[in-house]
């Protein structure tokens, strides 16, 4: 009893102790499951041991010593099969602090697995708790861990897929809703701020007249962005926005269209409506308003296309797979949201009046916006570039242009650059011009983005941009390049990629990537390896990020390299493939003949979704392992996924 009692107080003083220890030496933990069979489940739970800390093992010699705890749900009892299995590096070793008695700890990682019976129709949710604790030097911590996670139902047609049902209707309007919100501050929506400021200054001449043509806009907008998107893939199928989205004639001719508006902001030239329109809007003034305001919402949709594809894309699989209402419900949320913000500048029309009139920094503002305009114009021939391998727009060249437009920016904003509509700068009571503060931070901001940009012409990664510019392996010139040093497999050289290796390479640096799924599935079984597959873009930003944040982490690269095999399958390349290789589609029936809408057509079929990015680990026969799902820069998190994908796939 005296034991038990001064084990316990040992807990109390360990959970004290913990307030006062440096929370970077508490344990992370992350969690994960992989499904066995179509009966049973992983649920694996992996603890990362920080430097010089002893996380306790739950497994305990006697009820005296120290361990750690993970408690279940009760509800999961009848599912149990049999008990938690741990894995890791585990010390051993006896305690005089406890007569002598071994204890066994972790200092690096530890893996906890639990097996369920849980079928593969069926959706659970497991949860439980981990109550671990651990020792720096003599302090003790002690917390507990609440763990929840959900193991979908699979249907046949797509393994690892969620059922039609496992989200409810509200659930995809509240994410088309979140879309729509997040896409309005994206650069193709942003675009369209000043140009439907001036439309409705023009147009709303009173507050009734603004408030309607609000409703106008509003509905245009949800009108379009619903009955479109929904129509074109429909007729088309699950690949068609994403074709549009990375065609050469859709990009540049939205690359143009912003290199027009970023003309015009600079005041070239005022953006007007069609003289035809203007004099129907003259003429009839309900049907002419609203002809106008379906036109500029019609405008808005054509520029903001390629930025919204992804949401509209992962929409779109619902439709090919006989949900019609989801897609309906989720478009609805979406363009509702995107003109909302909009619907706005509408309901204030003598505001905006004044704001048009109140001086010359209306003309900066536009000015400004025109240099950012031509900045972001170049993303969109970028991403053609990218997709047809063209090599005009190489990374080194988009940086070079930027470099020099905001440093053209930041010169003009200190007066040393002016425009044929340009006021003076305000004079103080001295007679000379001078700066106002606000420009002049702005001014600093240009010229320090400018400076940030230029070691990027020698290969810096520039991760705070990098989403937005083109892929590093187009960079001539690279002083961060990585060798990679191949896997030796018994002696000799593990399996090297070779297709489609003259014009891809990994945006991993030091990962031997593939390129193509059976040639890396015929690696992955020479090696016996699990594949990791990056379903990724050339124009996804968000693979960008990942691939800067997460999948170049040192720690993620040397898992990658030693443990898995990985390969990257791009679905907006247009690299026509030989007629040989040419499939039709078992998702719906078309005929696939560029690498990208083969991949895109895999993607679908084997997840259920064409989001981008991402990644699935499969065994080398194909079979999933586990889906970690698409963009989240938590690195620790990926981590925990490799390590609990590794363990799944050798037992």
């Amino acid at each position: 009893m005296k034991k038990i009692i001064f084990f316990w107080a040992l807990l109390m003083g360990a959970a004290v102790g913990a307030r006062a220890q440096d929370s970077t030496l508490a344990p992370r933990f992350s969690v994960a499951y992989g499904r066995v069979d179509t009966n049973t489940v992983k649920v694996i739970i992996t603890a990362h041991v920080q430097p010089g800390t002893r996380l306790f093992s739950i497994t305990k010699s006697s009820e005296d010593v120290p361990y750690s705890q993970i408690t279940l749900d009760s509800a999961l009892t009848p599912m149990l099969v049999d008990s938690f299995s741990e894995s890791g590096n585990l010390h051993k070793e006896a305690a005089p602090d406890f007569k002598g008695q071994e204890i066994r700890y972790f200092t690096d990682s530890a893996q906890w697995i639990q097996v369920l019976k849980i079928p593969a129709s069926r959706r659970k949710t497991v949860e439980g708790t981990v109550t671990y604790l651990a020792k720096v030097k003599d302090q003790y911590l002690s917390n507990g861990y609440n763990f929840s996670v959900t193991i979908p139902a699979e249907t046949a047609g797509a393994p690892g897929a969620p059922t039609g049902g496992e989200k409810s209707l509200w659930f995809i309007f509240v994410s088309g809703l979140l879309a729509g919100f997040g896409a309005f501050v994206s650069p193709c929506i942003y675009a369209m701020v000043p140009v439907t400021v001036s439309f409705f200054t023009k147009r709303s001449t009173s507050r009734s007249k603004g408030i309607q043509n609000a409703l106008y806009y509003s509905l245009s907008i949800i009108l379009v962005y619903t009955l479109l998107g929904f129509l074109i893939t429909l007729v088309f199928g699950q690949g068609a926005l994403n074709n549009l989205a990375s065609s050469a004639v859709f990009n540049i001719f939205v690359f143009l269209m912003f290199l027009v508006f970023g003309i015009s902001f600079l005041g070239a030239f005022e953006i007007t409506l069609p003289a035809s329109i203007s004099n129907r809007v003259d003429s009839k003034a309900n049907l002419g308003s609203f002809s106008g305001l379906f036109f500029m919402a019609l405008t808005l949709v054509v520029v903001s296309f390629s930025c919204t594809v992804p949401f509209i894309g992962g929409l779109a699989v619902l439709t090919t797979h006989g949900g019609k209402v989801a897609p309906i419900v989720g478009f609805f949320g979406f363009s509702l949201a995107l003109a909302m913000p909009f619907a706005l500048f509408a309901f204030f029309p003598s505001l905006l009046n004044q704001m048009a009139k109140s001086g010359g920094w209306l003309m900066t503002v536009k000015v400004t916006l025109g240099f950012i305009e031509l900045a972001l114009a170049l993303k969109f021939l970028s991403s053609a570039d990218l997709a047809y391998h063209w090599r005009v727009l190489d990374r080194e060249v988009y940086l070079s242009i930027w470099i020099v437009i905001f440093g053209l920016l930041g010169m003009y904003l200190l007066g040393k650059l002016k425009f044929a509509h340009d006021d003076d700068l305000p004079k103080n009571d001295y007679g000379h011009p001078h700066l106002k503060i606000p420009r002049l931070f702005f001014a600093i901001a240009a010229l320090s983005f400018m400076v940030y940009m230029i070691p990027g012409l020698w290969g810096a990664p520039l991760n705070g941009i990098s989403a937005w510019l083109p892929e590093m392996k187009t960079q001539d010139f690279n002083l961060n390049k990585v060798a990679v040093a191949p896997a030796v497999v018994a002696g000799s050289i593990a399996p090297q990629p070779h297709k489609y290796t003259d014009f891809l390479e990994s945006e991993i640096r030091g990962v031997t990537t593939f390129f193509d799924y059976d040639e890396a599935a015929k690696a992955a079984a020479a090696e016996n390896k699990p594949i990791m597959i990056d379903f990724t873009g050339h124009s996804c930003a968000n693979c960008r990020k990942m691939e800067r944040a997460v999948l170049n982490d040192p720690e993620v690269v040397k898992l990658l390299q030693d443990g898995f095999v990985v390969v990257s399958l791009y679905v907006d390349d247009k690299f026509r493939l030989p007629e040989e290789e040419w499939v039709t589609s078992k998702n719906d029936g078309s005929r696939l003949e560029s690498m990208g809408a083969r991949n895109l057509d895999f993607e679908v079929g084997l997840t259920g979704n064409n989001s981008q990015p991402q990644y699935v680990f499969v065994t080398p026969d194909g079979k999933i392992i586990q889906n970690a799902g698409g963009y989240d820069p938590d690195v620790q998190r990926f981590v925990g996924i490799l390590h609990s994908v590794s363990t799944a796939y050798k037992h």
